[in-house]
């Protein structure tokens, strides 16, 4: 795994890898930026934001200040900000930051795949909305993160998020090397029988995969028809699910 930071006392340390002025599907009903860190203990194939991002780093002075006062001059164009990644919950001042953004009074949303729950449990009460990378099940999880033992991790952050009253969704993004149809069924059904109401099944996009062997097309990948049918079938156990491109 990536080592996590070392807090310097009084400044907020976050490595930025990206910033996208305005997202108005990252957090659904509000007009969002997303901040983008650096980082990620994950290894996922079909993974698109590894390769902008480079290899993981320390935050240099002032950086996210220089994020912050960027922030304050979208006021009225945007909303709410997401912390996406990478990985964002790897960096402890993370928290520090969400406040520092709803005290200029935007929502705070984050994207993680869960896994550092202890993180995530403190994070939860400066979030408004969470979506929850669900990779696969058990051991398929670690297969597909490519990190043997974060399944656990990211269980007990779907506990907290089942157990707490911040609004989210589980999503999870299919690329045909890693899933077959029965396999997302089950996941899904998993999910839904755990409580999640919310979902979404993403397709990877192959032109942008970190890894090159997923670039490449998969013989018995199924038709665009069949996977269809699956969200048809799939939607009456949940309150919304929805297939993205």
């Amino acid at each position: 795994m990536v080592p996590l930071q070392d807090v310097l006392a009084g400044e907020i340390l976050l490595p930025i890898a990206g910033f996208d002025a305005r997202d108005d599907h990252a957090f659904p009903g509000r007009r969002a930026a997303v901040i983008h860190l650096q980082g990620c203990p994950l290894a996922c194939g079909y993974c698109e934001t590894a390769s902008r991002m480079g290899p993981a780093r320390r935050a240099a002075p002032g950086e996210w200040q220089a994020m912050e006062a960027l922030l304050a001059t979208r006021l009225g164009e945007i909303d709410a900000v997401v912390f996406s990644g990478g990985e964002p919950t790897l960096h402890p001042d993370l928290p520090a930051a969400a406040e520092v953004c709803r005290a200029l009074g935007l929502a705070v949303g984050l994207h993680t795949a869960g896994p550092y729950p202890e993180r995530l449990e403190a994070l939860l009460p400066r979030l408004d909305w969470v979506a929850l990378d669900a990779k696969g099940r058990g051991a398929d999880f670690d297969r597909i993160g490519g990190r043997p033992g974060i399944w656990r991790r990211h269980a007990r952050s779907l506990s907290l998020l089942l157990e707490g009253d911040v609004p989210f969704e589980c999503r999870t993004t299919v690329h045909w090397r890693d899933f077959t149809l029965e396999a997302l069924e089950r996941l899904a059904m998993t999910l839904a029988d755990c409580g999640v109401r919310h979902y979404a099944i993403q397709l990877a996009r192959r032109e942008r995969c970190l890894d090159p062997g997923y670039s490449q097309p998969v013989d018995e990948a199924p038709p665009r028809e069949a996977l269809e049918t699956l969200a048809r079938r799939l939607r009456r156990h949940f309150e919304h699910l929805e297939l993205r491109d």
